[in-house]
């Protein structure tokens, strides 16, 4: 008899933003004439820029011409002129050198952050900030993995940090965060990676966000700490930084210099990625190259300042009404506290003024009593919902 993997029955039965689709979707077909705003998945609004949209033309010709036809990428997940381009942003936004077989080419940040645990022993301690991005609980629940939470709260304004008798094998870190939108400083990532270093561990660093970072005293990669590349693996995405979140893209850095039991994490990545992943599409590739030229950067930094627009009115209505926040300054996310139940918040403002965010109980137990609100509508939009907030709490 086949024998399902049972550590599922120790997931919640939805993700968490499934449940919230479902619950808006209900609301919506008892009450059509709402006019719902949702500022709780972080899916973006603003298209493609021209830049990479030309690329993406230009590409998909190539592929109708038996001249310029390709099939299979290189075997080591993605083609160099992405590569190089990617070591050319990190150079001149980072000060962070990098060689092209270091990064790898994925369909987005997600995916690399749940597989990467492929290459580690089951019986690792994995440490999880909580509140935390639900992926990385979920999916080392699903091979029942022991989980260890380390709280972030207002007290450490929800950037935990490493403590004595703190024991671990694999930290789970992301800067800017999601959900709170807080930011570690150099100092703060300085004490992670002197600990992983100490007890041997690896810390996966997610990205995805740096480019929301506009204080230039913060950093914007792992790397821009001394002897990072030791103990960190980075995780990046264009998804919010480029609006690929509907055309796919992603990169993992693995250096060749971290090394753990013995064995080349470099190595194991491609060799894992190499069995499990044919490559990200050669199209979406000379879209994501487009992205890193000046000109496409220039496009996307202006949708990133528009987002960060939107953060910003979010913030002053917040500050307006007393209500206690982080993040919005250096993140698209503003973290919120609503002095209720998280889900009773949700319901609160979905039946009062029609508004979606998403309850900081689904991030975890820290996030009781927090609720978050992303800047990737429109503007009017985003307006029109804090002018909401204020008629309703005010």
């Amino acid at each position: 008899m086949v024998k399902v993997n049972a550590n599922y029955k120790n997931l919640k039965q939805n993700y968490l933003f499934a449940n919230i689709a479902k619950r808006v979707f209900s609301y919506s077909l008892s009450n059509p004439e709402a006019n719902i705003i949702k500022m709780g998945i972080g899916d973006v609004t603003q298209p493609l820029t021209p830049p990479v949209v030309k690329a993406l033309i230009k590409a998909s010709a190539e592929m109708g011409v038996k001249e310029t036809f390709r099939g299979y990428g290189p075997d080591d997940q993605g083609y160099n002129f992405l590569k190089e381009s990617i070591v050319n942003y990190y150079k001149s936004n980072c000060g962070v050198e990098l060689y092209p077989n270091e990064i790898m080419i994925s369909d987005g940040a997600k995916s690399d952050i749940a597989n990467f645990t492929d290459l580690f022993s089951n019986d690792n301690v994995i440490l999880i900030p909580d509140p935390v991005y639900p992926v990385y609980t979920d999916s080392n629940i699903m091979l029942g993995r022991k989980i260890q939470l380390i709280d972030g709260n207002e007290s450490n304004n929800f950037l935990p940090l490493p403590y004595d008798g703190l024991e671990c094998d694999i930290i789970y870190l992301c800067s800017p965060n999601n959900p709170t939108g807080a930011v570690y400083t150099k100092e703060q990532l300085k004490l992670w990676v002197d600990f992983a270093i100490e007890k041997n561990a690896i810390i996966l660093y997610d990205a995805a966000y740096e480019a929301f970072i506009s204080n230039t005293s913060l950093p914007r990669s792992i790397y821009e700490i001394n002897d990072a590349k030791k103990c960190a693996v980075e995780f990046c995405s264009l998804s919010k930084t480029a609006g690929f979140t509907g055309t796919r893209l992603g990169y993992t850095i693995v250096p060749e210099t971290l090394i753990c039991d013995g064995e080349s994490i470099n190595k194991m990545w491609l060799r894992r990625q190499t069995t499990k992943f044919n490559g990200t599409a050669y199209i979406i590739q000379r879209g994501a190259d487009a992205v890193f030229k000046d000109d496409g950067m220039k496009a996307c930094h202006e949708i990133i300042e528009y987002y960060k627009g939107n953060a910003k009115i979010m913030a002053d209505t917040m500050t307006e009404l007393g209500i206690w926040y982080t993040g919005a300054l250096n993140s698209p996310y503003i973290w919120i506290k609503c002095g209720m139940d998280s889900w009773e918040y949700f319901d609160m403002l979905l039946n009062e003024i029609h508004v979606v965010g998403t309850p900081g109980s689904g991030f975890g137990r820290c996030g009781a009593g927090y609720f978050r609100l992303t800047a990737f509508n429109t503007r009017e939009n985003t307006i029109e919902a804090m002018n909401r907030f204020l008629k309703l709490f005010k």
